[in-house]
């Protein structure tokens, strides 16, 4: 008896202590449901990379979804992130209104539960209990009809589509996105007792439908038991979905399902571990891990996979085909903190980039489900694939990845917002060293150029620079001594666009003349666009990632260099903020110039370790992530962008960032918490102790590694791979010795 209730009583410790290292108790998807300008997070729920995606369609769309007060329909997937949702379903009770919006029910935050993978809701008007939980590629759905009557559920498309009733409890259909199709096959756990067709507002009694905005509906007469309807996904066929349905669903209950995407979860957050802090900063720190983990999606179904680069169903040969990324938010912080979490997965990502490129012909930037996304600037898969490469990453085929990287930067067009081959700015870039600018109030010349996205001369010239940084590297290490010695010149030509009469990188003309008048908070028409992207010339003086040391040196060494830091973060707007917002929607977040909540900001608050300075880098951080931060429904401050500023706060939490993707280096900022563990791949773990920590304590005092001093304000990724200790006393008063390297 004696060692039975030991035995007992260490399960019971064992089990309380897994319940106190399930950090998913802080996630919130509900935190960013309210934009502060431009597009808000849904509260998406699914397992980490999942194919399937699912969310409560609401009428404000992806405006400020948290204030919507009715719920239209449940999204049966997001195939491509922020871009929508494709085909959805609606329970109702009574006679069918096929009219959406009066469909629409009534529902309460305060009665709602949401987790990464649960949520549920009470829809008042009809007095449906409504929750959901997912597999990798299946939803299911249930419903709980609580009045007497006659209990319904629709099925419609907005897009050219095509449903069918194939059995007493089974539809099957699919719809068009982007002129791809996505399959489902659903079954309920009742037998229909009616069923039928709707298209422009009127019933038939058909069993199968095609066209645009159709629908499909099935009636019950008063369940007696919850309705579940599970739906199985597939970019193949309808086939496909329901097998994708059947190996991930059956014979397990909904409770089962539930309980396994929630041990996934804690499993993928539970990766780090932070002591100390506010339930506040651990709200935020382990919600934004959840948004991390949203993107790049899996979507291998059983062995194949259909890609948009060619319209063929592959052999995935073993391994996950990934799609739906944003480089050019994700290639600064997201897939350098994935590098550390899950390198392996990184490696299939990268072989995935591959793939698309033999299948499509270029390497491509925004890569979705169903081609390349040609949107934003530059050519990032080379910081991706060069950043990973040289931390260790080499599971694909990087021969063939460097041929891919190399046409992009000698074929490509470099035009904001397009993609396909050169044009003759292009081969001026190539011949001359600089993407040629027209004065703001000109009309373009070229076609081709974007009419809203503009040229965008300044920050293509220097965000290409990087990219040419990033492929000369890999051609070094490939032993490709003259593709290193051209890009690593190319590299440089940042150089060709900064002024030194005014101190800006700023728009020269195909002549070489600057063009003026210029005022580097306020020309180049909304958002900059003629000469800069999104921002205007006081976030992009200082998107030299590759060579901050000459870029220090352009700007007049580190004492000027700081101060004009400092200026950016004080800098006030020139015009009222309500115009200057209206002229920057992105420019969210604002510290006088600086841009919380757009991704070319990510490295400024760093720079401050590389002019002799780092506690100002120490201050700034702590300012920036605690103001513009929150764990409330309007608490990121942009378009987060699938991870793309989350993951800028995962990092500064735990007290360092990769400032430039490819260097291996991380600068180090000020933890949020008294201690940060990260278990890596290979079962050493990286610590961060943060001695002192606290609100007032945002200092480091001195440091060491693995116990020796620490004098740079910098660790290596070497550092953090194979494991061992960083550890920081922190007080309240600057230390302007430690970290000042000269």
């Amino acid at each position: 008896m004696k060692l039975i209730s030991k035995l007992f009583c260490g399960f019971i410790i064992l089990m309380s202590s897994c319940q106190q290292n399930d950090v998913t108790k802080y996630v919130d998807p509900n935190i960013g449901s309210v934009a502060t300008l431009l597009m808000t997070k849904n509260p998406t729920v699914h397992r980490p990379h999942s194919m399937v995606r699912v969310f409560p369609i609401t009428k404000s769309g992806l405006n400020d979804r948290f204030l919507s007060d009715k719920i239209y329909g449940f999204a049966l997937n997001m195939p491509a992130y922020r871009m929508g949702h494709v085909t959805q379903l609606m329970p109702s009770v009574g006679k069918i209104n096929l009219n959406r919006d009066e469909n629409g029910a009534s529902y309460d935050h305060d009665q709602e539960e949401v987790h990464p993978w649960y949520h549920k809701v009470w829809l008042e008007d009809s007095n449906i209990d409504a929750d959901w939980t997912t597999t990798e590629r299946a939803v299911v759905y249930r419903f709980n009809f609580k009045d007497k009557g006659v209990d319904n559920i629709t099925f419609r498309t907005e897009q050219n589509g095509s449903l069918k009733i194939t059995g007493k409890n089974s539809i099957q259909g699919w719809e068009e996105f982007e002129k791809t199709k996505q399959y489902f096959y659903a079954e309920f756990s009742h037998p229909f007792e009616q069923s039928g067709t709707f298209e422009a507002g009127s019933l038939k009694n058909n069993s199968e439908i095609s066209g645009k905005e159709i629908g499909i509906y099935v009636s019950f007469n008063e369940l007696t038991q919850p309705l579940e309807v599970r739906v199985g996904i597939s970019l193949i066929d309808e086939n496909q979905a329901a097998a994708n349905l059947h190996k991930e669903t059956a014979s397990k209950s909904f409770e089962v399902i539930r309980g396994e995407g929630h041990q996934i979860w804690s499993n993928e957050l539970g990766k780090i571990q932070v002591e100390g802090g506010t339930e506040r900063e651990k709200r935020i720190f382990y919600t934004s891990l959840y948004r991390c983990n949203e993107r790049m999606v899996n979507i291998s179904e059983d062995g194949r996979y259909f890609s948009g680069y060619d319209q063929k169903i592959h052999a995935d040969q073993g391994r996950p085909f990934f799609v739906d990324d944003w480089l050019w938010d994700t290639y600064r912080a997201l897939h350098p903190l994935m590098i550390i979490l899950n390198p392996d997965q990184q490696a299939d990502m990268i072989n995935s980039y591959v793939r698309m490129y033999e299948q499509g012909g270029w390497m491509p930037g925004f890569p979705q489900f169903y081609g390349d996304f040609p949107a934003m600037i530059g050519f990032h898969t080379a910081p991706l694939i060069w950043d990973s490469y040289q931390k260790g990453v080499t599971g694909f085929d990087v021969e063939k990845a460097y041929e891919g990287l190399k046409k992009n930067a000698m074929q490509a067009t470099m035009l904001p917002w397009r993609s396909g081959p050169m044009c003759s700015l292009d081969s001026f870039y190539q011949k001359n060293g600089w993407y040629p600018a027209l004065p703001e109030d000109s009309a373009e010349t070229v076609p081709g150029v974007n009419d809203f996205e503009k040229r965008q001369a300044v920050s293509v010239t220097l965000e290409h620079s990087f990219d040419d940084w990033c492929l000369a590297q890999l051609a070094k290490a490939l032993g490709k001594s003259d593709d290193y010695a051209y890009f690593q010149k190319r590299s440089k030509n940042y150089r060709n666009v900064f002024n030194p009469a005014n101190g800006f990188m700023a728009p020269k003309m195909a002549n070489g003349k600057w063009i003026e008048p210029f005022d580097p908070q306020l020309s180049g028409g909304i958002g900059s666009r003629a000469f800069y992207t999104e921002n205007n010339a006081w976030t992009w003086n200082f998107s030299v990632a590759q060579d901050i040391p000459d870029l220090i040196g352009l700007l007049g060494g580190k004492e000027a260099f700081v101060s004009k830091l400092d200026a950016l973060f004080n800098e006030p707007t020139h015009i009222s903020k309500w115009q200057f917002m209206g002229k920057f929607p992105d420019s969210t977040g604002l510290n006088g110039q600086f841009v919380t909540g757009n991704e070319p900001s990510m490295n400024i608050p760093y720079l401050y370790n590389y002019a002799g300075q780092p506690w100002k880098t120490q201050r700034r951080i702590r300012e920036i992530m605690d103001m513009w931060f929150d764990d409330r429904p309007i608490g990121i401050p942009g378009d987060e962008d699938g991870g793309g500023l989350c993951s800028w706060y995962v990092f500064s939490a735990m007290g360092f960032f990769p400032v430039t993707p490819g260097s291996g280096i991380y600068a180090i900022g000020s933890p949020f918490f008294n201690s940060v563990k990260i278990e890596q791949p290979n079962g050493k773990i990286f610590q961060v102790l943060a001695e002192f920590c606290s609100k007032k304590n945002k200092y480091i005092k001195s440091a060491t590694l693995n116990g020796a001093p620490l004098n740079v304000p910098f660790i290596t990724h070497a550092d953090i791979v194979k494991g061992g200790k960083l550890h920081l006393v922190m007080t309240d008063k600057p230390n302007k010795n430690w970290g000042n390297i000269q």
